[in-house]
């Protein structure tokens, strides 16, 4: 115990005796910020852009684009109601890479679901779904962003990739 209590003092000594942590500076720009991520962010997307253009033109270009970077195409286009939030969507799928890897394919007789706006599948899918009534089968091209980001989904879905959705919507249900 002796030694403990001769050792917290020279322990104190050791690392300065402050144990407050400095000041923070609050309104003060950095002298010279450093853009170099932001820098090589934009580069990627804007080579992840030139992809996603690359590939549309060899499947014979003519996709509708939304305002956050999803792209659509219906391939059977039936007359309905589209997709809402809080419905549950009943689809039909398979989830491919920009050069053709396939990723995920839903079983057949055994269709995927998701509540629109309230599942944890990604928001370009959430998005792409409300473009689609029931019999409606589409492309849905997401790119990473709305998509599974930076990371990937850690199994078959690399880091920062753009996936393609063959998508039928099956049944909307409450």
């Amino acid at each position: 115990m002796k030694a403990l209590s001769a050792l917290i003092p020279v322990m104190l000594v050791a690392c300065g005796g402050n144990t407050q942590p400095p000041p923070a500076v609050v309104g003060q720009p950095h002298a010279a910020q450093d853009t170099r991520l932001m820098d090589e962010n934009k580069r990627l997307a804007r080579r992840e852009e030139g992809d996603i253009q690359d590939w549309i033109r060899r499947q014979g270009g003519d996709m509708l684009s939304t305002g956050t970077g999803l792209r659509y195409k219906l391939v059977r286009d039936v007359p309905g109601d589209t997709a809402q939030p809080e419905q549950v969507a009943v689809v039909n799928f398979a989830v491919f890479l920009l050069n053709g890897d396939t990723c995920y394919v839903s079983e057949p007789g055994k269709p995927g679901r998701f509540r629109i706006e309230h599942s944890d599948v990604e928001s370009g899918l959430q998005e792409g779904i409300q473009h689609l009534s029931v019999g409606d089968s589409a492309v849905l091209v997401i790119p990473s962003a709305l998509a599974f980001g930076l990371l990937g989904d850690r199994d078959k879905i690399p880091m920062r990739s753009t996936v393609v959705y063959h998508i039928g919507l099956v049944a909307l249900r409450k």
